[in-house]
């Protein structure tokens, strides 16, 4: 990475799955770089959803580093998630022809209740832990029972990690959504229900969801605790093969929880 800026550069791992992010500095300037972003990228920065996309250079070898402004802020706390300016962005994302265009060049494919329950099946079928839980059991089949109950008429880009660490504020009050490797196209209700079920107290949903722009509904919460089973099935069988116990738990008790919501309330 050092040839790229110079020798007065000083760059460092920012950490992350991939090992592909770094910081880099030089007296009064730093930068965020990145090897091999995705084009969409691009179009986000352009909305300011994500710092500014500063400039993109191609290696000998092919890889592509992009590199962003680096702005002092923090991530959001878990009270800040409920802060109108969330619901907002949020919104503005899903509203955006510009960032659904661009995806589906990407992408290509779109998350569907079809598609999904194919996933589950196959998550099940490689997976004892979930074959022999009553609960998972009850899960599953609460998915295929209610999958016909699905399909939206508008797809939208859907961030699909919306943990409150993802979402940045800078010293200047800015709100970026960062992160977007999970990105997909599919139902709002991925996005809207997670932010919902981990972050907004039930009886301020309504108030959530006008912020956002939409009235609650019995459609879009069959479609939230839906998509919102599913995250807690993938979740699970990820922490088992990674031998989580703790995280796993967790999993198994959210997924209670959303099973006692879809019965108490009629979903």
């Amino acid at each position: 990475m050092e040839h790229i800026l110079g020798d007065d550069w000083t760059i460092e791992p920012a950490g992350g799955s991939t090992g592909a992010a770094y910081y880099a500095q030089s007296n009064n300037k730093r930068l965020f770089l990145k090897r091999n972003s995705s084009p969409f990228l691009a179009v986000l920065s352009a909305q300011g959803i994500v710092p500014k996309l500063v400039w993109t250079k191609r290696l000998e070898n092919g890889d592509v580093v992009t590199a962003q402004q680096w702005l002092e802020g923090k991530a959001l706390n878990v009270e800040e998630m409920q802060h109108p300016k969330v619901a907002s962005l949020l919104s503005k994302i899903h509203h955006s022809s510009e960032l659904l265009d661009m995806l589906l060049r990407i992408e290509k494919t779109t998350v569907t209740p079809e598609n999904s329950l194919a996933m589950v099946k196959e998550i099940f079928e490689s997976t004892n832990e979930l074959k022999d839980s009553l609960l998972l059991y009850k899960a599953n089949k609460f998915l295929e029972t209610r999958a016909y109950l699905m399909p939206v008429n508008e797809t939208v880009v859907c961030h699909c990690d919306l943990n409150h660490h993802n979402w940045m504020l800078s010293q200047n009050g800015e709100l970026f959504l960062i992160d977007w490797d999970n990105a997909r196209v599919g139902d709002p209700a991925m996005d809207i229900g997670r932010i919902l079920q981990s972050y907004i107290p039930k009886d301020d949903w309504d108030l959530w969801l006008s912020y956002y722009g939409m009235e609650n509904s019995h459609h879009l919460m069959q479609r939230v605790h839906w998509y919102l089973i599913i995250d807690e099935i993938v979740g699970y069988a990820w922490s088992v093969k990674q031998n989580r116990e703790k995280e796993a738990n967790s999993h198994l008790r959210e997924l209670n929880q959303l099973l006692y919501q879809v019965s108490n309330w009629n979903l």
